[in-house]
């Protein structure tokens, strides 16, 4: 398989599928430019090697076709300044315009392609697209991890007109690496925190840890349809109680598998959903009628933050409390606390889902941490054990 590193990128025009998939705000400007600058090294590789890079990427939701608001123009100059060149804007993404624009292309110019998603045949993976996508380089790059778990015509069927000429950028690379780290290869003890509001979102990624890891932190909202499904009381707390019977059922095979779970003991409670609500810490078990629990009490957080410093490989999804609300964002914090010294002490830590990323961002500690992974759906895909199309096709398997 071919490399970024080991391949001849002179006097090639390089096709590369990152994921500018960035926020604007009502002007148009770039509220929070990470995935852009994610993608810096491997657009940098190809320019350094003397080839020509034609960046290609889907941008928001356009629903009929071309829209003014979805335009990669917006992205253009930022793009231009993160490069520290001027980078040409394509005015689609296909066509014998686009093409004769490509070939053009002296090395070290930098093409950015217009939405891909103007075409309805990029969400439905049509061939035909690909092919007219393909005709305009010589090779391939996938470095949008974000949107590796869909079949796409740019994440994945592309493959197939680069049977030689395909690779994964940086960033999807230092990805599957770090993924594989947790997943195939652990330092043990491997102990994964999964965080959030519903065991219904999590179902599958837990039932596919249970065969990997040796603890399973399980913190946030779920922990009450576990106490519940116990016959404990949770007053208003978060609680699916059509999954009580799948959380019974997840704590028997974590038995049989020899896996320790990990829940709250003890719960910061509030009578309201609210930042300044009136708090009481509760056993997890007797939270009082009209009071919800909010965060992991002193006595969880002394047990998280114990079993987490004594790990060799951490995975962290999802917060264990409200970490909005700076008087529930207690037990989160001490978390990440506890992620940071294990990693100061030699273990492999990494950090994925929306909300733990901001999370270590918000608290300071994402140098002291491993891996932050950018990606949503596509890092949830590979917990669950699911084969991510835009890296098989890459993979050729």
């Amino acid at each position: 398989m071919q490399t970024i590193e080991t391949y001849d990128f002179a006097g090639k025009k390089a096709l590369i599928r990152v994921d500018f998939n960035v926020p604007l705000d009502e002007n148009f400007v770039i509220t929070d430019d990470t995935r852009m600058r994610a993608a810096v090294d491997t657009i940098n590789k190809v320019i350094a090697e003397g080839g020509s890079p034609i960046i290609m990427s889907h941008f928001g939701r356009p629903k009929a076709g071309p829209d003014p608001k979805y335009s990669m123009c917006h992205l253009v100059s930022h793009l231009s300044e993160l490069l520290g060149r001027e980078v040409k804007m394509a005015p689609d993404c296909i066509g014998a315009e686009v093409q004769a624009m490509a070939k053009a292309l002296k090395p070290g110019e930098v093409m950015l392609l217009e939405n891909l998603r103007f075409h309805p045949e990029e969400e439905k993976g049509t061939e035909s697209f690909a092919e007219q996508l393909a005709a305009n380089g010589d090779c391939w790059i996938n470095d949008a991890f974000g949107t590796a778990h869909r079949a796409h015509a740019s994440t994945a069927v592309m493959a197939k007109f680069f049977p030689n000429d395909k690779m994964f950028g940086y960033l999807i690379e230092s990805e599957v690496a770090s993924l594989d780290k947790v997943l195939k290869n652990p330092q043990r003890p491997l102990t994964a925190i999964m965080g959030g509001a519903k065991v219904s979102s999590k179902i599958t990624i837990i039932e596919n840890l249970l065969d990997k890891v040796d603890n399973l932190i399980l913190g946030g909202g779920m922990t009450y349809t576990f106490v519940k499904a116990h016959g404990g009381e949770v007053g208003n707390s978060i609680c699916e109680l059509e999954y009580l019977d799948t959380a019974l059922a997840i704590e028997k095979k974590a038995a049989e598998k020899g896996v320790k779970i990990y829940m709250a003991t003890d719960v910061v409670a509030a009578d309201a959903f609210s930042p300044d609500a009136n708090t009481q810490v509760v056993e997890a078990s007797a939270i009082p009628e009209g009071w919800q629990g909010l965060d992991a009490g002193p006595n969880s957080i002394a047990m998280f933050k114990d079993v987490i410093e004594n790990s060799g490989t951490i995975l962290w999804n999802g917060p264990v409390g409200v970490f909005e609300f700076e008087k529930f964002a207690v037990g989160s914090k001490a978390v990440g606390e506890a992620i940071v010294t294990a990693t100061s002490k030699g273990a492999f830590s990494l950090v994925g889902g929306g909300d733990s990323v901001s999370c270590v961002n918000q608290f300071g500690f994402a140098d002291g941490v491993s891996y932050i992974s950018t990606a949503g759906g596509a890092l949830l895909e590979y917990l669950e054990g699911q084969v991510l199309p835009g890296v098989a096709a890459v993979r050729g398997e």
